[in-house]
C-alpha cells in the first residue's frame, strides 16, 4: 500500500524515487502518531515502522527517524517497543527524559503553547501518520488536528468546534515549516462517537490515503466519514451540531484546498 500510493501520489516510477521526491538523506523526520485511543484505535507499529523503512532506505540514518507520540506510556498501549538507540529507528514520547516540551511558547494566532522538543529541536521534515476518527467537539480528528499531540495544552483548544485552533496550529511555524506528508490511518475508521473506540461504529475499511496538502488530506477523510455514517443511517456532522469547520478555516489560511472541485483524488483498490 505505501509503494502503490506513495507512487501515485508523486507521479515516480519507484517507491524510493517516490519518498525522495518529498524527502532528503540528510533529513531528520519525525513520524508522528495517534496512539490515545490504544491498543485498539492506534496507529501500530505494523502501519509505521515500514514507512520508517522506506526512509532509511534511501539514505536517512536510523538514529534519524523517530516515531513519536505524546507520551511512552501510550505507545507501550499502542504495541511499540521503546528505543532511543542511536544505531536504530527510534521511538519515544515527549515524556522521554531529556525530551520535553520547549521553554518558551510559541504565539501565533490564537495558539499559545509549548511544543514538544521533539519536532522543534530534533526534526527537519514531519509526517503527520494519523488514524481517521470522528470527534466529539471537532467533528473529525485527522493530520492536522494529530498536531495537537505535539503541544503542552491541547485541552485549551476545543472550543468553538477546535476552530480556529485545529488551523492555526497548522499554520504555527513548527508545525507549517515541517510538514510534509499527512498519511491516514483508514485501515479501521472511527465514524461516530469518537475520539475513543467503539466497536459498533468502528468501520474496517482497509485504506490508507497520501497527501502532500494537509489540508485535502483532512477534507477527503471527512467525506469518508460522512459516506460511513450516511451508509449506518447516522445525522451528518452538521445535523449531529459538530461540523469539522476547521478544515475551512485552513484552507482560507492558505494551507490547503477544502472544497472537492479543488481536490484531485486517485482511488486504487486492491485486485
Amino acid at each position: 500500500m505505501y509503494e502503490r500510493g506513495l507512487r501515485l501520489l508523486t507521479g515516480q516510477t519507484s517507491a524510493a524515487e517516490a519518498v525522495r521526491s518529498i524527502f532528503s538523506p540528510g533529513d531528520r523526520v519525525g513520524i508522528k502518531i495517534n496512539a490515545i485511543a490504544a491498543p485498539e484505535l492506534a496507529t501500530g507499529p505494523a502501519v509505521s515502522l515500514p514507512f520508517a523503512r522506506m526512509l532509511t532506505g534511501i539514505g536517512v540514518l536510523p538514529r534519524n527517524v523517530v516515531v513519536w507520540d505524546r507520551t511512552n506510556r501510550e505507545l507501550r498501549e499502542a504495541g511499540y517497543k521503546l528505543n532511543i538507540e542511536a544505531g536504530d529507528i527510534q521511538v519515544y514520547g515527549t515524556d522521554t527524559a531529556g525530551v520535553g516540551y520547549g521553554a518558551e511558547p510559541t504565539l501565533h494566532r490564537s495558539v499559545a503553547s509549548l511544543f514538544s522538543t521533539v519536532l522543534t529541536d530534533r526534526l527537519t521534515a514531519s509526517v503527520s501518520l494519523a488514524v481517521l476518527k470522528d470527534h466529539g467537539m471537532a467533528g473529525v480528528t485527522a493530520g492536522m488536528k494529530n498536531y495537537f499531540g505535539a503541544i503542552h495544552n491541547p485541552n485549551k483548544y476545543h472550543d468553538d468546534h477546535c476552530d480556529p485552533a485545529v488551523a492555526d496550529l497548522s499554520d504555527a511555524p513548527p508545525v507549517r515549516t515541517r510538514h510534509r506528508l499527512t498519511i491516514l490511518d483508514a485501515l479501521a475508521v472511527q465514524f461516530h462517537r469518537g475520539p475513543s473506540y467503539h466497536p459498533r461504529w468502528s468501520e474496517p475499511l482497509g485504506a490508507l490515503v497520501f497527501s502532500l496538502d494537509p489540508v485535502a488530506a483532512d477534507a477527503v477523510g471527512w467525506r469518508i466519514i460522512e459516506k460511513l455514517r450516511a451508509a449506518k443511517g447516522l445525522p451528518t456532522l452538521e445535523q449531529d451540531g459538530r461540523p469539522p469547520l476547521s478544515i475551512a478555516t485552513a484552507e482560507k489560511l492558505g494551507l490547503g484546498r477544502a472544497r472537492e472541485s479543488g481536490i484531485e483524488l486517485v482511488e486504487e483498490t486492491a485486485a
